[in-house]
């Protein structure tokens, strides 16, 4: 068992960040990764909807004996985990806005969330905001956009630049000092965001949490693959398999798939 796989699915290529954090902890371990590229993004899609492409996924996966899902989508944990969990007899790792160390930490009591649609109006959002950000001023920004940008290979265009000037003006205004990146495509924005916002401002996304959490979730299922030799890691996209080779880098085969 410790040798099966770990099954990665996403909405598209934006889960490749988490996939990195996971085999950056977990060299030893074989990985799937799934993106779901024609659909993206999953955000403006209903709960229903959402559920029904993260079955086709998961399904998918388990035929390929994956040992432990990772739903590296926020928008998908939020609205189907919980539907997944009770369906399948597998581990799954989910994927929430870190608001909880941002709502802590923040000496402004002011944060900035970035976020799709799907994941700010789900009611695990809404809890977990609830909980840890009460007490603090929230600006709530839905990316509409973004996702399309990096999934048509847009990510370092004036389009993009102009986006996110506009989303993150509400959020200077109010003078955050963290910003929250609800969403695994927006890691890949980096670069750009630290050269838009304040340099004070801190960001922070689910990636390496995620990454630790599957490591304790495998270790406490005794499914840790100690072998070291002959590790796979398979790339599968039903989009344009060049866009998520420019964010992997040429080590790695990218795989076209229609499912």
């Amino acid at each position: 068992m410790s040798k099966l796989p770990i099954g990665i699915f996403d909405s598209g290529v934006g889960g490749t960040s988490i996939w990195k954090e996971i085999h950056s902890l977990l060299p030893n371990e074989n990985t799937i990764y799934l993106a779901d590229s024609i659909n993206a993004p999953y955000g403006p899609k209903g709960k229903e909807a959402i559920i029904k492409l993260s079955i086709k996924n998961t399904e998918y996966l388990l035929s390929k004996n994956c040992k432990l899902i990772v739903v590296a989508c926020n928008t998908a944990t939020t609205n189907a985990i919980d539907y997944l969990r009770n369906s399948y007899n597998v581990p799954f790792i989910g994927i929430e806005p870190a608001i909880k160390p941002a709502a802590l930490q923040t000496k402004a009591h002011a944060i900035g969330i970035l976020a799709t649609k799907g994941t700010l109006s789900s009611a695990l959002f809404s809890k977990t905001s609830g909980l840890f950000a009460s007490n603090i001023k929230v600006i709530e920004q839905d990316g509409e956009g973004i996702v399309e940008l990096i999934e048509s290979g847009n990510l370092h265009s004036d389009e993009m630049r102009t986006l996110l000037k506009l989303y993150l003006k509400p959020m200077i205004d109010a003078n955050i000092d963290y910003l929250v990146l609800g969403c695994t495509h927006y890691p890949y924005l980096m670069p750009l965001l630290i050269d838009l916002l304040p340099s004070h401002v801190k960001i922070i996304d689910s990636g390496e949490a995620v990454a630790r959490q599957t490591k304790a979730v495998l270790k406490q299922h005794n499914l840790l693959n100690s072998q070291v030799l002959n590790t796979k890691n398979e790339f599968f996209t039903n989009g344009n398999p060049e866009v998520m080779q420019s964010l992997l880098g040429m080590n790695f085969d990218v795989n076209y798939l229609e499912f």
